[in-house]
């Protein structure tokens, strides 16, 4: 296997509880040829203090004068990174300790290949499992047009920044986060860099996905915001020429939209404590 620099990213604001055991599952992977890039977003609890305290040469800490925001932060994150290959690990994720390096290995067997993604395991605020996020229903390597296209209609089955890898050429040529976002500002950056060539979906839990209630995901799954379904209007209306969608497919995917907000409202309330 080959052993490219690989850049972990950890966009920080008002993390004080949680980041200390993000950067442990990360700079504990059995994949050692790693940076990790953290900005703090001028947090406004202690985070940036605990963040000075790591004493690891692979660290690199920046702390922005200003607020910047998730889009802005996310941006400046990746384009701080000096490695090919290159993860965005939300302050309250966990890798497990092999992630990056099956990672490495699936996103180096064929040069075409521009990012991966794989399962994710959920937990709750006590590393509790409440369930698993599965992500698309076939595995191995595909058409990153094809996936774009289904995920649009269907789903978002790239799935969360912890679930992804990418290369950072690809991430520039396509210009990185889109600043009209708030919400799924993921998922329109990898129906961008999809299209650029083949994604392999790897069959693995790789990463813990965190849900809590006072997170700004719990909000969204929560149903609490109109903007999440008004910001997926906007993705879908963004691309539905480019990937030729039907009427029918068009209103399916709102329709989608609208049941899985409902069902994961139904599923916060129920099983995230």
């Amino acid at each position: 296997m080959t052993t490219p620099l690989v850049s972990i990213c950890i966009p920080a604001y008002n993390n004080r509880d949680v980041i200390e055991k993000t950067i442990d599952s990360i700079l504990n992977q059995t994949y050692t040829n790693i940076e990790l890039v953290i900005v703090d977003d001028n947090s406004k609890d202690d985070t940036y203090e605990i963040l000075k305290k790591i004493d690891d040469d692979r660290v690199r800490i920046l702390r922005n004068e200003q607020n910047l925001g998730m889009v802005g932060n996310w941006n400046k994150c990746v384009r701080e990174t000096k490695g090919e290959l290159v993860k965005l690990v939300c302050a309250d994720d966990i890798l497990v300790p092999e992630s990056i390096e099956k990672e490495v290995d699936y996103i180096t067997r064929d040069p075409n290949i521009v990012m991966t993604i794989n399962d994710s395991i959920l937990i709750d605020s006590n590393d509790k499992k409440i369930g698993v996020f599965p992500r698309y229903r076939k595995k191995g390597i595909i058409d990153g047009r094809k996936l774009s296209r289904v995920s649009l209609i269907e789903a978002d089955h790239f799935g969360m920044p912890v679930a992804v890898m990418f290369k950072r050429s690809v991430f520039d040529e396509v210009g990185g986060f889109d600043e009209a976002y708030h919400y799924i500002l993921d998922f329109d950056l990898w129906v961008r860099i999809s299209a650029k060539g083949l994604v392999y979906v790897i069959p693995e839990k790789l990463n813990c996905f965190r849900l809590r209630h006072d997170s700004n995901t719990g909000n969204v799954f929560m149903g609490k915001d109109s903007k999440y379904y008004k910001e997926h209007v906007y993705l879908v209306n963004k691309y539905k020429d480019e990937y030729g969608l039907k009427k029918y497919e068009y209103h399916l995917s709102m329709l989608s939209r609208k049941l899985r907000s409902r069902a994961y409202s139904v599923y916060m309330k129920n099983c995230v404590k």
